[in-house]
């Protein structure tokens, strides 16, 4: 271990001092407290990008800050600075050849250190929190940890129910502190805060306190070390531990040190860590949690949205969802004891299913952000992601020097997108948003696109199965993936959620599910070897069952529609060649509303907007009938008025002079003639509408594209799905028009 120098100390210390009063005054990030900062996501085992190829920084040294005492993470012994913060750092030093000097400041310090630039890095028992990310470049989660309660070995208190009455102690600012706040009014006890772990420990021993609540590893050591207190509550699960550098700096410590990271624990160096100081017994607590008793929810029901197309986290196989998030979304449901109905709309509409009351939660691989937490409440992080970029297999571009003049695409508004935007700049290239990721890896095939900034997972995926894709970078860590709920609803949904999340973790059903789908390594590296890819006719074959549903929902919903556009046209038509001013006027608006909006608009406010307003629950099959039925409805309106007109004045003239009637003379004489002159343009607006039927699936309906969207996005076989369903949409309508052309002879003759 190397030990600090007396003049660089001076230094620092004077630094530290000066930034740490100027980050005081600005109420900057710094300021969290030490530790255990209280953050939104509580633990979860972090997603490894699994053991990237080492690097190598050529034996370059970095400064790095850490605390005085937190022991079991950094603490003194014999003279040298030891524990699970240490170990970790000094082995992934000698991993990825880099030296270290260790700086023992005290957490605030340390913080200041690395932000005034005295401190290349910090590693001190750091919570990542949203706050700190506007400051620091976090590394990869290393430990996630937990509040847990201890009293004295003597006390009678066995559990929160015993306190009432009585005093608590806690670290103040610390999670600790927040989480015997949120007990406190239900337990009827009071809480109050001290500044050291030592206090903490001291005021329970004298009997000021009756309680203390502090991080687990901490408490948990202090007992083997024979402090006289014991645990006598279960873990509530807390936030996750970070290595950091100064937002901005030091990139290839912060790639070097998630590297080592996985490397640790790929070869089992992490877990002998974790052991060596917190028994044998509770070395993988740091990386899975305990597991808590299931909830029950009494078999409820729940409906949650999802998106349509995000391999590996959802997607069609067999005719059935599958995926990352539909494995762990069912598996929770059945240990939690309640029921799902899962809508597959596609990520916007899932999203404002859950923000219109049509859905009660959603999981869509969505990215935790201060934004959305505006309007959703996030369950704890399930998948921690990143971005990485993928050009095609017989490409020369090797990384991001080679790509300056070009351009490279990324989905809009995504991670990959602020990623290679970040990048752009540097690198002199341009970026290009699109809507999808089959539409990326097709961009880039086609030769339209350089390369492919996307989350490492659907590359990864997208790779094995074949796409023509091959990833040149390393990870950029990326955001966390939560499950959502509408903010201040379902409050017991998404506790069950997390229960389950925290089970599944315990027990290794979450890295089982994870390896199903993203092989063993987990590793986002681009996968082991691409899929066998089946023949055309094999394609055809095993598509046929989805396809032909699809295919029954897009004629059902249009004949349906059509019929109902059919009347609106009779009657609005006859109204907007009426002598009143008034009957003209409706259908006017009628029609002027109608053919002048977007059959879109009106798609999503039938079926997110008007239960919106109105309290009722959307049904998917109607809200596109009303979509379909009223913009066809308009322009059948003018279809009929224009067939009506068209015949000849003198023809109801002379049905007049004979003594019919204005009814009888437009039943018997201008009427059909009308539908012989209308007829085609009927039949024309009929395969209109067919067709329109297909821009549907924006809101989730199964119709014929968006089972074949549902088959691409999981074999990424484009072009071959698209041929298909053309060819479908093809026979299916040149087959109705010829049954319409017969019926029209028969009865127009």
């Amino acid at each position: 271990m190397h030990q600090r120098k007396q003049p660089f100390g001076l230094r620092l210390a004077i630094g530290a001092a000066v930034t740490g009063l100027f980050l005081l005054v600005a109420g900057a990030p710094a300021q969290a407290a030490p530790h255990s900062a209280p953050v939104a996501a509580s633990p979860e085992r972090a997603v490894s990008s699994g053991p990237a190829k080492t690097a190598d920084l050529g034996g370059k040294k970095f400064v790095i800050a850490t605390d005085t005492t937190f022991a079991p993470f950094e603490f003194r012994e014999g003279g040298e600075l030891v524990g699970i913060d240490m170990d970790l750092l000094n082995a992934i030093a000698e991993k990825q050849n880099f030296e270290v000097e260790v700086q023992s400041l005290g957490f605030q310090a340390a913080v200041s250190a690395v932000t005034s630039g005295q401190a290349d890095g910090v590693i001190a028992g750091m919570s990542i929190t949203d706050e700190r990310k506007q400051t620091f470049d976090f590394s990869d989660p290393y430990f996630d940890s937990g509040i847990q309660m201890a009293v004295a070995e003597n006390s009678d208190v066995k559990g929160y129910e015993d306190l009432k009455g009585k005093t608590v102690v806690a670290k103040g600012g610390s999670e600790g502190e927040s989480e015997a706040k949120k007990l406190a009014e239900e337990y009827d006890f009071t809480v109050k805060a001290l500044d050291q772990s030592t206090s903490l420990i001291e005021s329970v021993k004298n009997g000021s306190a009756a309680a203390v609540f502090d991080d687990y590893p901490v408490l948990k050591y202090g007992i083997a070390q024979g402090n006289g207190l014991k645990v006598v509550t279960d873990k509530i699960p807390g936030g996750q531990y970070g290595f950091a550098v100064a937002k901005g700096q030091n990139a290839d410590l912060l790639g070097a040190f998630d590297e080592g990271l996985a490397e640790l624990k790929a070869d089992g160096t992490y877990d002998e860590i974790l052991a060596k100081y917190l028994g044998e017994d509770d070395a993988s607590e740091g990386a899975k949690g305990e597991a808590p008793e299931a909830l029950d929810l009494g078999g409820k029901k729940f409906t949650i949205a999802t998106d349509t197309t995000f391999a590996p986290f959802e997607f069609r196989k067999g005719g059935e969802l599958v995926g990352i998030d539909m494995d762990i979304l069912n598996h929770i449901a059945e240990e939690e004891n309640f029921q799902v109905d899962i809508q597959s709309l596609g990520f916007q509409a899932a999203v404002s299913a859950v923000t219109s009351g049509q859905a009660d939660g959603v999981i869509a691989g969505m990215s935790i952000t201060d934004e959305r937490k505006q309007t959703f409440d996030f369950s704890d992080p399930y998948f921690d992601s990143g971005v990485q970029m993928a050009v095609p297999e017989n490409s020369d571009v090797k990384g991001y020097e080679d790509l300056a003049g070009q351009t490279v695409v990324a989905k809009g508004g995504s991670e990959g997108e602020a990623e290679a935007k970040k990048l752009a700049e540097e690198y002199d290239f341009t970026v290009k948003a699109l809507d999808q990721s089959t539409s990326l890896i097709e961009s880039v095939k086609n030769g339209s696109a350089a390369a492919v900034f996307d989350d490492y997972p659907v590359l990864a995926y997208g790779i094995e199965q074949g796409n023509g894709l091959k990833v040149v970078t390393d990870k950029i860590p990326g955001g966390q993936y939560g499950f959502a709920v509408a903010k201040g609803q379902n409050a017991d949904l998404l506790e069950a959620f997390n229960n389950g999340l925290a089970r599944m973790q315990a027990d290794g059903t979450y890295d089982k599910i994870l390896a199903s789908y993203l092989g063993e390594g987990a590793s986002g590296s681009g996968g082991g070897e691409p899929a066998a890819k089946p023949g055309f006719f094999q394609l055809l074959t095993d598509s046929m069952p989805a396809l032909g549903q699809g295919l029954w929902n897009t004629v059902r919903i249009t004949v349906t529609s059509f019929v109902i556009a059919l009347a609106l046209g009779l009657v609005f038509g006859f109204m907007k060649i009426s002598t009143s001013r008034i009957l003209r006027g409706i259908a006017s608006t009628f029609v002027a509303i109608f053919r002048g909006t977007p059959v879109l608009v009106w798609a999503f406010l039938f079926y997110f907007g008007l239960p919106q307003l109105t309290g009722a629950t959307g049904n998917i099959f109607w809200a596109g009938v009303a979509t379909l039925a009223l913009n066809a409805g308009a322009y059948l309106t003018e279809i009929v008025r224009g067939g009506l007109q068209a015949v000849d004045p003198g023809q109801m003239e002379a049905a007049r002079s004979l003594g019919l009637g204005w009814g009888k003379s437009m039943q018997r004489v201008v009427v059909p003639q009308a539908v012989k002159i209308s007829t085609p343009a009927i039949i024309n607006q009929f395969v209109i509408t067919l067709k329109d039927s297909s821009l549907l699936l924006t809101i989730g309906y199964a119709e014929l594209l968006y089972q074949a969207q549902q088959i691409y996005a999981a074999n990424y076989r484009t072009t071959e799905m698209l041929i298909i369903v053309g060819i479908m949409y093809f026979v299916v309508i040149t087959l109705l028009t010829w049954v319409a052309n017969i019926v029209d002879k028969k009865v127009n003759k």
